[in-house]
């Protein structure tokens, strides 16, 4: 049904539009009660072998939505309703930007995918702070939140201005996302080189400290996928010493060449980050290199061309404790994550493993040995 609907309704849109149709949708059933249990009850039903602990936190499963969707926290409970056990709101800047100029959001329906070069388009974190701070919870759900640098602050600056908002928002954040890994604002990846992370995870972890002194906040990294292995390597040996509590792997990619697109090439030529399928056996990658890397030491979340159970699964053998998807949503609708969850169900009954935290990370160890 989702899928006829997209191809005679979304898919003659405008993508940004249709995004915010479909968005506005979402956030009006969740205010309406009946409507909004209804649907949880179709959308969201519960598997208690799924039930996942990470980052000192318990969810309901280890799916959630990827940071990118509900970029202002405006929706956490509508995403809650379609069956996402955490949503990761943002990326949220310090200050509030409309992001680059549109049109900025293209799909590529024969892959599966999508480019952007939104550019942090954002109310800023001292709106978002106050959304969430005033927010009341219709369904129990993790929320992370996702920070990144606002375009016009000139990279020396960058740290004070994640500082910025981490002490507005982490005493609101189940977790918090340094993200220097988005390929749409200028010298953000810069900040993935160790020199240049190491003072600003370490400020945004005092930042946290010092914001948030009843509880600890768990503070994650996410990478992208181009990065070289040595590089992969580098990010995941200083996030064990720093004491980081995970690594989302991966971002978006800028990368067209390889990855058997077959799109217009007036598509696939535009700038921006690639995500969707394509995406999916490079992150996969990383994941499993990361994972081969610190093991059990520090959580880590699957990204990245996540469209079905089974890529969901491979997620967690690989060593992916939590898995997240976006563009495939895109595409599959509001069962997208019920079919997750009852795949994964099925598998993890198939499989050798008793719980789903016994199967994290078995593919990659078995190929260690």
């Amino acid at each position: 049904m989702y899928r006829l609907f997209f191809q005679l309704v979304f898919k003659r849109m405008d993508p940004e539009r249709a995004h915010h149709l479909a968005f506005r949708w979402i956030r009006l059933a969740a205010r309406v009660p009946v409507l909004r249990t209804l649907a949880a009850a179709v959308l969201a039903p519960r598997y208690t072998q799924l039930r996942t602990e990470a980052l000192g936190l318990r969810m309901h499963g280890p799916f959630g939505l990827a940071a990118g969707f509900d970029k202002n926290a405006v929706a956490v409970d509508g995403m809650a309703m379609l069956g996402f056990d955490h949503v990761e709101i943002g990326t949220v800047t310090g200050e509030a930007q409309p992001g680059n100029p549109k049109r900025r959001l293209f799909r590529l329906v024969p892959d599966r995918a999508l480019i952007n070069r939104m550019g942090f388009n954002n109310e800023g974190s001292a709106a978002v702070a106050a959304r969430l701070a005033a927010r009341r919870p219709v369904f129990r759900t993790t929320v992370g939140v996702n920070i990144g640098k606002t375009k016009a602050v000139p990279e020396a600056d960058a740290v004070a201005d994640y500082v910025k908002s981490t002490e507005r928002l982490a005493a609101h954040a189940d977790y918090l996302v340094v993200n220097v890994s988005s390929p749409n604002t200028p010298g953000l990846r810069n900040l993935q080189a160790t020199e240049a992370l190491r003072p600003l995870l370490t400020a945004v972890r005092e930042a946290a400290d010092r914001t948030v002194t009843g509880r600890r906040v768990p503070l994650l990294v996410k990478i992208a996928p181009d990065l070289a292995d040595d590089d992969i390597d580098a990010v995941a040996d200083l996030a064990v010493e720093l004491g980081l509590d995970g690594i989302i792997a991966t971002n978006t990619t800028v990368a067209r060449d390889g990855l058997g697109l077959t799109s217009a090439p007036s598509l696939v030529e535009e700038t921006g980050g690639l995500s969707g399928a394509p995406l999916k056996a490079r992150s996969l990658e990383v994941l499993s290199r990361l994972y081969a890397r610190v093991g059990s030491r520090i959580t880590l979340v699957g990204v990245g061309g996540v469209e079905t159970a089974e890529d969901a699964w491979q997620r967690i053998l690989a060593g992916a404790t939590l898995v997240q998807g976006y563009s495939a949503f895109i595409y599959e609708g509001p069962f997208y994550a019920r079919a997750i969850h009852k795949g994964l169900a099925a598998r993890l009954a198939a499989s050798p493993h008793a719980t789903l935290a016994e199967a994290v990370g078995a593919q990659t160890r078995k190929a260690a040995q």
